[in-house]
């Protein structure tokens, strides 16, 4: 019995990465929202009632993809302040996986998408950074939660721009805009948090 369980969960592993990987293709061709199932189904070489067994519509499927890109990225806190700073071992995986890998690049080139990455980075991240912010720091809940969309929209962003122009020094650019955030954010830092 535990062989079919394995053998279902490798099938289903697959059908679902192959409605992914058709549903990022077809986001190379045209915005999000002009995406259709049926089109998926077409790409992928599958019948709707497979799609329909693994995701309810594409909100979905795209809900699916911003999960796995998000799975394995290092909070911001723990980016910006990050021990190994002055060594260059510090790595924001978000922006990392955007910049080194095509796979994930028409998800970030799509302004219809914009709202949902933010929503799924809140999702994921916005709790520890404003309880982290709000107790290293005199900020209240609503103006902590502000820096966080404020950081986080302008992150999404940059990230477009500079794949829009095929930026060739990232880590560069990248370590600018970390030392700006991590100033603005020590400015608001209780002094005896900073020292420790």
């Amino acid at each position: 019995m535990p062989e079919k369980t394995q053998k279902e969960d490798r099938r289903t592993r697959y059908t679902r990465q192959v409605i992914k990987e058709a549903f990022l293709k077809l986001l190379e061709e045209k915005e999000y929202p002009k995406i259709t199932v049926t089109e998926i189904c077409r790409l992928a070489e599958i019948n709707r009632g497979t799609f329909y067994l693994h995701y309810y519509d594409t909100a979905d499927v795209l809900d699916d993809l911003l999960s796995e890109i998000l799975k394995e990225t290092t909070s911001v806190i723990d980016h910006v302040f990050c021990p190994a700073r002055a060594s260059g071992n510090c790595s924001y995986p978000f922006c990392d996986r955007l910049h080194s890998s095509d796979r994930y690049q028409a998800l970030f080139l799509d302004d219809t998408i914009s709202a949902q990455i933010i929503e799924k980075m809140a999702e994921t991240t916005k709790e520890d950074y404003v309880t982290w912010l709000m107790s290293h720091s005199l900020l209240t809940f609503e103006e902590a939660e502000a820096i966080f969309y404020f950081q986080m929209n302008g992150c999404l962003s940059i990230n477009k721009v500079m794949l829009r122009n095929h930026c060739s020094d990232w880590k560069k650019i990248q370590r600018a805009i970390d030392q700006f955030i991590r100033a603005g954010l020590e400015s608001f830092l209780i002094r005896d948090q900073r020292e420790s």
